[in-house]
């Protein structure tokens, strides 16, 4: 169906239903939607089926926020019921956010491929830092900031989330923790930004993606059934299973666990991607 030997699609099966259990995992320990590790393994995939570079890393960021949907949804319902979601920080972002996800959605249907890589690079980058170097003194203030700099805070996480194909738990773990806030509360409510980001951000990429169909009818893996848009159905529907059985295992774990080695695991594998596509982009 793919261009591919049955024994080499079956491999692909087994290596996407276990990275959804990997994915769900994360999202439930760390509070993200599991963009990070989604993002990379779906960028290989995609290679190794013949998807062109051009379109291949939106097509890696619109299946990962369609991912995000059920998997965001079983993390937050698991931390709700814990009682450490902060409501009133949701109730801040919640209309910035998805207002930089229609952005950056927007964007994506013109930006050339490298602006998701370089987005992606950054920001993973500058997350891996704070996973393994990153000390409690690192703050910007002792409470969150008055509410103008919180909505700038929330647009710039839409914006980038929608860029990355992540739910943006990075992004609102590091300004949560930069202002004081437990590392537990700041898990569980990111939690929460998942869902703000991923519909909105699935349904953006569908529309960026449209057109390109057309332009590559050759690439099975871009057309219907297969994908809608940027979205693959195959990824998606690949990944579910497994990650929403792990979400709320791994949230149950992040208020029983040190997440210290977690974090320098997490931290690790965040670089690895980020060289990974930066030698990609020199090429």
């Amino acid at each position: 169906m793919l261009g591919i030997s049955l024994f080499d699609l079956s491999w692909l099966i087994v290596a996407l239903l276990g990275a959804g259990a990997i994915t769900g995992l994360l999202a439930g320990v760390f509070g993200v939607g599991g963009g990070a590790v989604a993002v990379p393994i779906l960028y290989e995939l995609f290679r190794f089926v013949g998807v062109p570079e051009e379109v291949r890393m939106p097509l890696c960021v619109g299946t990962s926020l369609a991912i995000i949907i059920p998997t965001s949804i079983r993390s937050f319902r698991a931390h709700q019921a814990k009682g450490a979601v902060d409501m009133s920080i949701l109730r801040v972002w919640g209309i910035p956010v998805v207002v930089g996800v229609i952005m950056g959605s927007v964007v994506a249907r013109y930006a050339p491929a490298d602006l998701f890589k370089t987005v992606f690079v950054v920001v993973a980058g500058i997350s891996a830092v704070r996973l393994l170097f990153g000390k409690d003194t690192w703050r910007f203030g002792l409470d969150m900031p008055a509410r103008p700099i919180m909505i700038v805070y929330g647009w710039i996480i839409g914006v980038l989330s929608a860029l990355m194909g992540i739910g943006g738990g990075q992004l609102s773990n590091l300004f949560m923790t930069f202002y004081n806030r437990p590392i537990h509360q700041a898990v569980a409510t990111s939690s929460g930004l998942g869902i703000l980001i991923s519909i909105p951000g699935a349904l953006g990429y569908i529309y960026a993606g449209w057109p390109r169909m057309a332009e590559y009818p050759n690439v099975t893996a871009l057309q219907p059934p297969l994908a809608l848009g940027y979205v693959s159905l195959v990824g998606f529907l690949l990944f579910i299973p497994t990650s929403t059985w792990m979400a709320p295992i791994g949230a149950r774990l992040a208020h029983r666990l040190s997440k210290r080695k977690l974090e320098i695991a997490f931290g690790l594998f965040l670089l690895s991607v980020c060289v990974r596509f930066f030698f990609s982009l020199l090429g």
